[in-house]
């Protein structure tokens, strides 16, 4: 799941939605369904990594951590 920092660093880039993902090589729907949790990522997906590096984020601040749950 991407983390609610990327989120908010699409939302409040000075680029436009379509601009953010031209420049990450992806179709904008693309953007939209990752932005919206429709689309399902993994930590580490290339395509995450690719608008992180267009809005000047580091790895770590795209992605939540997963906590496991623990079944006794």
């Amino acid at each position: 799941m991407v983390s609610r920092k990327f989120v908010e660093a699409v939302k409040l880039s000075e680029l436009k939605g379509y601009e953010i993902a031209h420049q990450a090589e992806m179709h904008p729907s693309t953007l939209s369904r990752i932005l919206n949790s429709i689309e399902d990522v993994m930590p580490g997906d290339p395509r995450v990594l690719r608008i992180a590096e267009v809005l000047g984020l580091s790895p770590e601040e795209c992605f939540e951590e997963v906590i496991e749950e623990q079944r006794l």
